[in-house]
């Protein structure tokens, strides 16, 4: 397929692999001439599903733009095969890798690069970490509210099932968080705000800190939501940030006012951060 000829096809809606190995995909194609590629890496547990809104319009903005933007539901989320209770970070990262082919393959000669990651929260971790062992380098990372840590996202997830615990007073012996790692340490797996989360994922995710990655080797887009206009960057993104700087790595980091659409009771959206992703030139960061 040339890729020429998708500038006014639909959205397509498919499952790429079958029986186990299925995975729900939705591939937005290029307007005109194909300028590159973008895999999107979904946020953690029920934030993917309120940012689905907000991954769909970036995605329709970037093929308006000439970008070919694959939207792959990992293994045991969404729509793909499997339970959320089988999901594996190992998993998630070959599910990367098959997405990446998948697009060379649909795309062929008009796409001469890897694909650029595009991750939304843990999601962003995730696309990290596959930028540094997955074997292929990125053509860039565009990263929406990363969390750098893995440890406090999980804290943070935690949280939900201690506070649900307090509320119908199965909590009232404590241990809060601490009790909830003992588990998964244990190797129990553990149902939290409707999640089955296995020990191996939990334990994966929490091992994680991008502070302990290697700075990413192709150029970094990074944007974090604020109250308001012109807030600074967190101190934590300030000091990875300038970390990536230092090792040499080609990187931009901004804020803008909005939403936290992942975690808002209601969908929403942040016009702002389209508009801010949309700013910057997404030709010169494949052509670094």
């Amino acid at each position: 397929m040339n890729a020429t000829d998708t500038a006014a096809a639909p959205v397509l809606s498919f499952f790429l692999g079958s029986g186990a190995a299925a995975r729900y995909c939705l591939y937005y194609p290029p307007a005109g001439r194909c300028r590159g590629a973008y895999q999107y890496v979904a946020p953690f547990a029920e934030e993917m599903n309120k940012a689905r809104r907000m991954a769909a319009l970036q995605a329709r903005r970037m093929a308006g733009r000439g970008y070919a933007v694959l939207c792959m539901d990992l293994h045991g989320c969404g729509d793909s095969a499997g339970d959320f209770a089988q999901a594996r970070w190992d998993g998630w990262l070959d599910d990367l890798a098959r997405g990446a082919q998948w697009l060379h393959q649909r795309l062929g000669e008009a796409l001469p690069q890897a694909p650029g990651l595009w991750g939304l929260r843990l999601g962003a971790l995730l696309a990290l970490d596959y930028a540094q062992r997955g074997g292929t380098t990125p053509a860039d990372l565009l990263l929406w509210q990363p969390s750098l840590n893995g440890s406090a996202a999980l804290t943070q997830f935690l949280r939900l099932k201690v506070a649900g615990d307090m509320l119908s007073g199965e909590g009232a012996q404590g241990g809060g968080t601490n009790a909830l790692r003992a588990a998964f340490a244990r190797g129990e797996a553990l149902e939290i705000a409707g999640y089955t989360v296995a020990p191996a994922l939990a334990l994966a995710i929490d091992a994680l800190d991008a502070a302990r990655l290697p700075a990413p080797a192709c150029p970094v887009r990074w944007f974090e939501l604020a109250s308001k206009e012109d807030q600074p960057l967190t101190p934590a993104a300030s000091r990875m940030l300038a970390a990536w700087q230092a090792a040499g790595a080609t990187a931009t980091a901004q804020s803008v006012a909005g939403p936290q659409f992942w975690a808002t009771q209601e969908i929403s959206t942040s016009p702002a951060l389209l508009d801010a992703t949309d700013a910057v030139p997404l030709d010169a960061c494949h052509a670094a």
